[in-house]
């Protein structure tokens, strides 16, 4: 996995309730663990930017409901740094489905994706609509 060019706060705790960006159906997630690399002993393993995370599906179609599904974060509310001193920050914390082999379920996102995400998974720019 590459390397972030940026500062990103990791926020996004288990049990977080995050809204899902694509067109698969379903519309909010809870975020049940991140994948990868942990945190420190007895403290809870939070993602940020740019992580795989397991969730379960909350709200959406039937298909996808109280399922648990991989999804990696493209959004979030606390500002991250990048190399240039530019912080940014969105207005919600987002994510979108992706497969086992990382590769995104759906087949547009609604809204931004941070460029953070396509610099660490390169498949992703094909559904994104903008990027900042």
């Amino acid at each position: 996995m590459k390397q972030i060019s940026s500062k990103v706060s990791k926020t996004l705790i288990p049990g977080s309730v995050i809204t899902c960006a694509d067109n698969t159906g379903a519309r909010t997630l809870r975020i049940i663990s991140k994948i990868g690399k942990g945190g420190a002993h007895r403290k809870l393993n939070s993602a940020g930017v740019g992580d795989i995370i397991m969730a379960s599906v909350r709200s959406g179609s039937p298909q996808y409901m109280k399922k648990k599904v991989r999804a990696v974060v493209i959004r979030q509310k606390h500002p991250l740094r990048r190399r240039d001193g530019l912080r940014v920050r969105f207005e919600d914390n987002a994510a979108i489905l992706i497969t086992d082999n990382n590769l995104a379920v759906g087949t547009e996102v609604k809204g931004v994706m941070a460029r953070e995400v396509i610099e660490r998974y390169i498949k992703l720019a094909g559904v994104a609509t903008r990027v900042v």
